[in-house]
């Protein structure tokens, strides 16, 4: 029989990941549509789930056992979170039209978006069994999304500050 404890484990755990399945799917649509780049925009959304993210994360390590192993393999699933984000950074068409600097995602990006989230289930069925708090992975979807979020942001405003400068010549 289940403990009031795990059960708020549980229930954490699963609001976590309807939440992150909802700003993934939003995240998702996003990228493969035609956006103008807002050079001067704040990352709103980014600082949002890294907030909700960070709290959601420092709660469940005050209420559960977690050792180093189940750290160090987190920190390595938001590495490559980072890695992913870059490498998708890339893969986001910038071009200009009329004066307003345009992105544009593409089949690529999303598949590449749908493997780093796939490598963070893997790392939480690690993390599972590597003997630290059960659902810590989990609770750090957002944590994650907003890493492999911000790192794919600055790879593609480095970019399009790249294009915005005037060729020397």
């Amino acid at each position: 029989m289940a403990t009031n404890g795990s059960l708020d484990t549980v229930n954490n755990n699963l609001t976590s990941v309807v939440i992150a399945v909802l700003v993934l799917g939003f995240v998702l649509v996003r990228q493969v549509q035609k956006r103008s780049v807002k050079e001067d925009g704040k990352p709103v959304l980014l600082l949002v789930l890294l907030a909700v993210g960070l709290v959601d994360f420092v709660q469940f390590v005050k209420g559960h056992p977690v050792n180093g192993t189940g750290i160090a393999m987190l920190v390595a699933s938001l590495v490559a979170a980072g890695a992913f984000g870059a490498i998708r950074g890339y893969t986001i068409r910038l071009w200009r039209e009329d004066g307003v600097l345009y992105r544009q995602g593409n089949a690529l990006t999303v598949v590449l978006w749908l493997v780093a989230i796939g490598v963070h289930f893997g790392a939480d069925v690690l993390i599972d069994h590597s003997g630290s708090a059960t659902g810590l992975a989990t609770t750090a979807l957002l944590l994650y999304i907003a890493v492999t979020f911000g790192v794919q942001r600055l790879v593609v405003r480095s970019r399009a500050v790249a294009m915005s400068r005037p060729a020397v010549g």
